[in-house]
């Protein structure tokens, strides 16, 4: 998808650099950040979580620090961005879907992990992802700007990511698992496919809402089951579909959303 639809208003970030360059999508952490945080935090209270208290368990002043920014160019830790105040709501409420919310955040955040996803959902589960095929995903993306040892370490912090989400299992060679979608998980990655602009049926067959391992059918049921939770607003009639998010996004984030289609 053209870097154009990722919005920057709502959090999005694209471009050729990524945190994958020298980090996973840091799944521990972050659920160590939000322990340590009000729900209705604010961006300083992240920082005085991270930095004052030691919330992330760091030895020294500049290790905190490193790990406070790394952590914000993932999930930018800002409740004035859509993706990370939807985030911050559902982590609270959907405990199960919560490795899924975090990699689907990063997927907006980061390039190189979203590079990732081609060949981590081209291989079925079961199968073992082709380390090469990794390779050459995260080439493309940066247009041959990694080499050697770095290129090696993006493959490896990206295949780590999705270990941590559960796509994946096994440390050296990775074999595809099947994920089980939730309610919130659902709702996050319509949401993102919503604040690019699409729109009824287009939903639910995102590049976001690929990563729940879910079919057409399901990703319905999960739809009315997150309707049920308050999470959003859907219509249906015969095959027309209308997904709303009134409960989670902002009058000025919807207006924002482009409609592409």
């Amino acid at each position: 998808m053209p870097a154009s639809t990722y919005p920057r208003l709502a959090g999005f970030r694209s471009g050729e650099k990524g945190t994958h360059t020298s980090r996973t999508m840091m799944l521990a952490e972050l659920e160590a950040i939000l322990a340590a945080t009000p729900e209705n935090g604010k961006k300083e209270d992240f920082a005085s979580a991270a930095l004052e208290q030691n919330a992330l368990g760091k030895q020294t002043a500049a290790t905190r620090k490193l790990s406070l920014q790394r952590l914000t160019e993932l999930y930018a830790l800002d409740p004035e961005l859509a993706l990370f105040r939807v985030l911050r709501r559902l982590w609270g409420q959907d405990v199960t879907g919560r490795p899924l919310l975090a990699l689907l955040c990063s997927l907006a955040r980061d390039p190189l992990l979203r590079a990732s996803a081609v060949p981590v959902l081209a291989t079925r589960p079961g199968e073992e992802l082709s380390r090469q095929a990794m390779t050459d995903a995260i080439r493309t993306e940066t247009k041959d700007r990694l080499k050697g040892s770095t290129l090696d370490k993006v493959v490896r912090n990206v295949s780590a990511s999705w270990n941590q989400s559960g796509h994946l299992e096994g440390r050296v060679r990775k074999f595809r698992r099947q994920v089980r979608a939730t309610p919130g998980a659902l709702t996050y990655a319509l949401m993102l496919g919503f604040l690019q602009g699409l729109r009824g049926a287009s939903l639910l067959e995102s590049e976001w809402t690929r990563v729940l391992d879910a079919g057409p059918a399901e990703l319905r049921e999960l739809a009315l089951t997150a309707k049920r939770l308050g999470f959003l607003d859907i219509k249906s009639a015969g095959e027309i579909i209308e997904i709303g998010f009134s409960s989670l996004l902002t009058t000025t984030e919807i207006k924002n959303s482009r409609v592409t289609h």
